[in-house]
Parts: structure tokens; sequence; C-alpha cells
């Protein structure tokens, strides 16, 4: 312990003797790892975001939307074929597992109130959509299943809206909105949720019965697509295989046939969001590593002129019975040091340079405790990669002939 406390105070002495010269070399260290600490923070930021985006959607929700349409050989993609009608979402309401389901009719339209207008996107959804977003109320309430029943003109606006048509705090409850001309009444409004994963304004919306967007905005009798959600997550994939089995039967599609209709679920989606977002993570932690590399080239290049300078006093080390480990590990000791305490500082800049980011560029960020021990660990052993040549080459040096040398 003696001998290591001591070569840990030789080496610390011969780089406080090059202060210049020392942080010059660390300055590589230090910017590769800031950089490895800022890359990953956007990286594992932005898949949080995403991830969270998802399952603000509902984490045990499944999508059924509409196929493919095949007319004459062209083939018009999904969503083409409209075969989704509400009453697909009524069968599919009774299987076992299912705890809700909403058909959704979506359009964008031009909403008016008073003096303000202001183009939003329309959906036409179930009561039960709340309940599957996890989306809870602000004020008001949810329309019923009996304003489903009678196409009633009535409507939910979400918080964007509610500022843009009634600004300056005004109570939008009871107020009369025009969608296409047609009157609606407001009876609620939805909390704030603000952006998803993707950038989109989830408050930028109006809700409004399904059969009322059918009746009276689209006057088509099929939907967009059907929300299901299941009771729990393990349920998941059961409910979809029973989905896709009860719309089959109800398309008449004959075994061996293309659908045309697709199911998804949320899970595989986050999933597949994940992973991607976990390559795109270490590719920028990659990329930024390489800055660690030159920095360890530098710190090598620094040793190698340490070694040249400090020959004679190598030699006269040598000269009064110092063993050639003990000058190995003195110039070893003095670039793993070198590299640590660059890597420290680059600690620190990595965490000032993501809180500028995050105020700045209004990126969502997220460090990675384990990344940051990770650049710690990994600086150290560049220190010992790029300072053990250097370090060996003084080691080996000939006492007589380090005495000579000029």
């Amino acid at each position: 312990m003696s001998d290591f406390k001591g070569i840990l105070r030789l080496a610390l002495q011969a780089l406080v003797r090059n202060k210049a010269r020392s942080l010059l070399t660390m300055l590589g260290i230090v910017i590769g790892v800031a950089a490895v600490i800022v890359t990953v923070a956007i990286g594992s930021g932005a898949r949080q975001s995403v991830q969270n985006s998802i399952n603000a959607l509902g984490s045990n929700m499944i999508v059924v939307q509409p196929g493919s349409l095949n007319s004459g050989g062209a083939r018009g993609g999904f969503g083409s074929a409209s075969t989704l009608t509400p009453d697909d979402g009524m069968a599919l309401a009774h299987l076992p597992g299912v705890a809700a389901v909403t058909p959704t009719v979506t359009v964008r339209a031009q909403v008016v109130a008073n003096d303000n207008n202001w183009q939003t996107q329309i959906n036409g959804v179930a009561p039960t959509y709340t309940q599957i977003r996890s989306w809870p109320m602000a004020s008001g309430t949810m329309f019923g299943q009996s304003d489903i029943a009678s196409s009633a003109k009535v409507a939910v606006l979400g918080q964007t809206v509610v500022g843009q048509l009634f600004p300056g705090g005004q109570n939008p409850i009871g107020q009369t909105i025009l969608i296409r001309n047609v009157p609606f009444t407001v009876i609620g409004t939805l909390a704030p949720l603000g952006q998803s994963g993707i950038g989109q304004d989830q408050d930028d919306t109006v809700l409004i019965p399904y059969s009322s967007a059918m009746q009276r905005l689209t006057g088509l009798s099929t939907v967009n697509s059907i929300m299901v959600s299941a009771l729990t997550a393990d349920q998941v994939s059961a409910v979809q295989s029973e989905v896709t089995s009860i719309l089959e039967q109800r398309h008449h599609i004959p075994a061996g046939q293309t659908d045309d209709f697709q199911v998804r679920n949320l899970q595989s989606i986050a999933a597949a969001a994940s992973s991607t977002g976990a390559v795109m993570e270490f590719l920028l932690a990659g990329v930024a590593a390489v800055s660690l590399i030159v920095g360890g080239i530098g710190i090598m290049n620094i040793m190698m002129v340490s070694v040249t300078e400090r020959t004679r006093e190598i030699g006269l080390r040598m000269s009064v019975g110092a063993r050639a480990a003990t000058i190995l590990n003195q110039f070893l000791t003095e670039s793993v040091v070198l590299s640590s305490i660059g890597g420290v500082i680059g600690i620190v800049f990595g965490f000032i340079g993501t809180m500028l980011v995050a105020a700045l560029a209004k990126w969502p960020t997220q460090i990675p405790f384990g990344w940051v021990i990770a650049s710690v660990l990994f600086s150290g052993l560049v220190g010992v990669f790029f300072g053990y040549y250097p370090a060996k080459k003084a080691s080996n040096l000939n006492p007589i002939e380090a005495l000579r040398f000029e």
C-alpha cells in the first residue's frame, strides 16, 4: 500500500510540474466523455419519449385498421379497404379479456366558435375512448351511450382547441361550435396531455360521438379504425387472436385468403420503437467514443515525450535501486491518473451540456447512470492501454545509457 501511495504521489507531482501540458492532454478525454454522455442522454431521452407516447395510448391496446383494397390489379395499400363497421366493434366488445372498445372516425375540419376558428382533428369515438386512452376530464362530462344512439350533437374539446376558440379564460361548457356548419354543444374539456413522441399535439382534438361523425360529417357507414383494450397486458396476445378470428368470420374471409383488415398491438410497436432507439443510442455513443480513442493517442504521444525528457531522471532512479517494475508502474499510473481526471471533468461537462440541450433545444434528455460509470471506467482503460507502451519503454531503459542521455 505504501509503495502504491508513493508511486501515486510521484505521478501527481510529475503532472503538476507540467500543468499546461497535462490539461491539454486531458482535453481529448474530457471532450470524448462529455460527448458520450450528451449523445447518449439525447438518444435515451428520445427513446423514452417515444415509449411514453405509446404507453399513453394504452399499453394494453389493440388497433384494428382497414386492410388493402385490390382493384383490377392495383393495390391501394393499408386503409384503402373500408370494411370496418360499428357493429364489428360491438361484436368485439363481448369477447373475454376485452375491457373496452371504441370505433374511431377521424376527419380534419375547421371549427368555428363566435369570432374564432381553428382547423383541428375531429375524432368520432365511443364514451369508452377516454378509458382506453387513460385520458381524464378537466371539466364537464364525457358524452354517454344515449348520445351515441341519438347521434347527439355534443362535443368534448382538447385544451389546444379550448385556447384557440375560447381565449382569455372563457368557459367553453355550454357554448356552441360549428363543425362543417353543423352546430355542436360543448359538454366537457379534456385534461392536457402535451406532445406525443413524434411531436404531435395530442390536445389539438375535438371528440364527438362516432355516430354523429358518420351521419353528420362523413356520410359513411364505415369507420377508420377500432380500438380494443385488453383487461391485462398478459391477455393482449390472446385477445388479438380472438379479434382476428371474429372479424374473419364476420367478413366471410375464407381460410388462406388475405384479411381485409390488419390487427396490431401497441406492445409490439413499443418493442420495435425501443429496439430502434437502443440501436441509435449505441450508434451515437460509438461515434462519440472515437473522441476517447483520439484522446488516448494524445496521452500516448505526451507520455512518450515525457519518457524522453525524463530519461536522465529514470537512469538516476534505477542507479539508486529502483526496479524496472517500479518505473513501469509510475508512468502507467501517470497515464491512468491523467485519463481518469479527464473522465471526471468530462462527466461534469457532459451533465452541463445535457442541461443546455434540454433547455435550449427543448429536446427530451435522460442520462443513464450506467453510461456515466462506463465512461469513467473506459477512460481509465484508455489510460492503461495507451500508457502501457511508453511506460514499458521507460522501464526497459539501460541505467548507464540513461545517465549519459543529453
